[in-house]
């Protein structure tokens, strides 16, 4: 078993509040990833990459070069990337499989990693309730409705979309109490789903949710832990398997201070 580690990361939005703010959180993913590429045996990014993306015939949505490069950097010198596909990243079609090698997923999958079983999904949709979403998403999901969209020209339909998520997305994030959010985890969505899997399976050792942007942890059913990764808007927070224990963590960086500053003029 080799002594190199795996790493999960999720909720980048990408794209919001406003193009300077998403570039410099680029940058400080880069420096992430510049920091545990000699030490990953795997990466698992658990969704929401961009705050929109839609990938027309011969059209992307502009800008994350170099995260997509480095991404690429990371598949080329061996190490596996996996995506799975949350909310934001929806209508990610075959683009970042055959030009980055990342290895897509649009399910939940159980997974076998370093002998011990993990369950990774992005969250979205997962749980009881939340029916609105989880009609809205067979809307998205929607082929005809896929090539409908496409039908509108790039400049209108991403900025369109960039524009509604800058005035719900954003503004939802930081109104949102933490402090009440952790005292109630037992009647979240993401908990019920796991209690239940693990009820399903109870060989899960570990969950991995992205989505819910709180980062923590927590007991599930007999013995599994389960794990929601955080974000890269407020928290920069990541998880880390070594073969038997999944921290969750906070990243560091010089961009971190300017990061915060910033999200807290958006407040």
């Amino acid at each position: 078993m080799t002594d190199k580690k795996i790493y999960f990361v999720t909720d980048f939005h990408l794209g919001i509040p406003t193009l300077e703010d998403s570039h410099r959180r680029e940058l400080m993913l880069i420096d992430f990833l510049n920091e545990i590429k000699d030490s990953t045996e795997k990466l698992f990014l658990l969704g929401d990459l961009f705050d929109f993306w839609f990938e027309y015939k011969t059209v992307i949505p502009r800008g994350y070069v170099r995260l997509l490069g480095k991404l690429a950097e990371f598949v080329d010198s061996g190490i596996e990337v996996h995506l799975f596909a949350g909310n934001h990243d929806l209508w990610t079609f075959n683009y970042l499989q055959n030009e980055v090698g990342i290895l897509l997923h649009r399910e939940p999958s159980c997974m076998m990693l370093k002998d011990k079983k993990f369950f990774l999904v992005h969250g979205d949709g997962c749980g009881p309730g939340d029916k609105g979403y989880k009609f809205l998403k067979r809307i998205f999901s929607c082929k005809l409705n896929q090539f409908l969209f496409k039908l509108i020209h790039p400049d209108l339909g991403i900025g369109l979309a960039l524009r509604w998520s800058h005035n719900h997305r954003v503004k939802k994030l930081h109104k949102e109490s933490v402090s009440d959010y952790y005292a109630d985890i037992e009647n979240t969505r993401l908990y019920k789903y796991a209690l239940e899997e693990s009820k399903k399976d109870p060989e899960i050792d570990f969950f991995i949710f992205g989505h819910q942007h709180k980062p923590m942890q927590y007991k599930t059913g007999n013995h599994a832990v389960t794990t929601v990764v955080g974000n890269w808007l407020r928290d920069f927070t990541y998880a880390e398997f070594d073969g038997e224990t999944v921290k969750l963590l906070k990243y560091e960086s010089h961009q971190l201070n300017s990061m915060i500053s910033s999200a807290r003029r958006e407040e």
